[in-house]
């Protein structure tokens, strides 16, 4: 039996990596709209700030080609990496449920410090929720795994139809509570704006309430189905070759071509559903989510599809290894991202929060991603891991992790 330890560098799979990279910069695109606006407007493109010109715009493409897209990917990545790393494990020692607990409990407890003190946005304390459960099914057949997870996906589905379909029987007093965080008054919207760009305290406070919702009725209704479930597609992606560019080059041209024509098509219809509509609440918020929600699952596997396109021929070798570096920090990046944008937008910084309109968030989005394509590959030709991915396996293996690379 060999001893346990964390995946070196010859044994990583560039392909995972590349599309890890290329997940990590695309979050961003939408994510920047909960660090610089209210959280309304998220869901509700019309519950906060100008929605004119170059606004209206920026918000039709990133919801087009961001919104749910790349989250989509990281999902199915993680689900990818448990299969990659207890099938290392179990080869090695023969368990690896000791491995994987570890590594999900110390990710639980990263996720929770970010998302109650950095940024209530967080995914990783989702992640390691789902993941809990998730490790069970690892050893089912690709199939069962597809048919399972789109089940878990379709939960969601169900609860949000049930919950449109029961509106007009709501008691009106719950009503007007719920649409009071669809599309806040301007007292609501201050009162928000005043606490991000408050003290630290007030800043730690909001963040640790509004994560506190997204890990318990949110995660129930959404999170839970919609992550775990994408994990379990990823395990089966990843246990048919999919996602390490095994795959031939016609499959993976043909399903980029099938995805796009199908997913692109929904999202679009669904814009067009939910502005007919006028985002009201009785609809956009739950029958009119379920076009993008549907929609994302094939654009992402187009994406998938199109960056082992990529991975398996000789075009771009630099934007591949920069993004692979990018992927190989995916961690670092990630929390990186937040606490960048946390200084920009935050009290604890430059307060900008509410000021910035989506044009102006696209100039943020391409800095961050300068910095991070730019800093990443340097950044590991000197050393084996980024800062976070060092300290998380170091907690995980219960051993300090050597940190430089022997220079040649």
């Amino acid at each position: 039996m060999s001893i346990l330890q964390p995946t070196q560098t010859n044994e990583r799979i560039q392909s995972l990596d590349f599309l890890r990279g290329f997940a990590i910069l695309g979050i961003l695109i939408m994510n920047v709209q909960s660090f610089s606006m209210p959280g309304a407007a998220y869901m509700n493109p019309t519950a906060y700030g100008d929605l004119q010109g170059a606004n209206y715009w920026v918000w039709i493409l990133s919801h087009i080609f961001g919104d749910q897209k790349f989250m989509t990917i990281f999902s199915i990545l993680y689900g990818a990496g448990i299969i990659l790393v207890t099938q290392r494990a179990e080869e090695r020692t023969g368990s690896s449920s000791g491995l994987h607990y570890r590594r999900t409990f110390w990710l639980l407890i990263i996720g929770l410090i970010h998302a109650h003190i950095i940024w209530y946005g967080d995914i990783l304390v989702h992640y390691a929720i789902c993941a809990l459960l998730v490790y069970l099914f690892r050893k089912m057949k690709p199939g069962n795994l597809l048919v399972i997870g789109i089940c878990l996906i379709a939960v969601h589905t169900i609860l949000y139809t049930f919950f449109g379909m029961s509106i007009s029987n709501w008691p009106p007093e719950a009503l007007e509570g719920a649409k009071t965080g669809w599309i806040p008054g301007q007292s609501e919207i201050n009162l928000e704006i005043s606490k991000v760009t408050g003290t630290w305290a007030e800043q730690v406070a909001h963040n640790s309430q509004s994560a506190l919702f997204l890990e318990t009725l949110v995660f129930l209704i959404l999170f839970l189905w919609r992550a775990g479930g994408l994990m379990l597609i990823g395990m089966a992606l990843y246990k048919m070759g999919v996602l390490t560019a095994k795959r031939t080059t016609r499959y993976y041209r043909n399903g980029m071509l099938v995805s796009f024509l199908i997913g692109f098509p929904i999202v679009i219809f669904g814009v067009y559903k939910n502005f007919q509509a006028e985002w009201s609440f009785e609809y956009s918020m739950y029958i009119g989510s379920q076009f993008n929600y549907w929609g994302s699952i094939f654009v992402s596997f187009g994406y998938i599809c199109g960056i082992m396109l990529v991975a398996k021929s000789q075009l771009y070798p630099w934007l591949r290894d920069r993004f692979a570096a990018v992927g190989q920090m995916a961690l670092t990046n990630y929390i990186a991202q937040s606490i960048i944008c946390t200084i920009i937008f935050f009290g604890i910084g430059f307060g900008l929060f509410g000021q910035i309109e989506r044009s102006g968030q696209v100039l943020v989005i391409l800095a961050l991603w300068i910095v991070q394509i730019a800093w990443s590959r340097p950044w590991l030709n000197r050393f084996k891991f980024g800062p976070l991915e060092w300290i998380w396996r170091s907690l995980t293996y219960w051993k300090k992790q050597p940190m430089g690379k022997e220079r040649k």
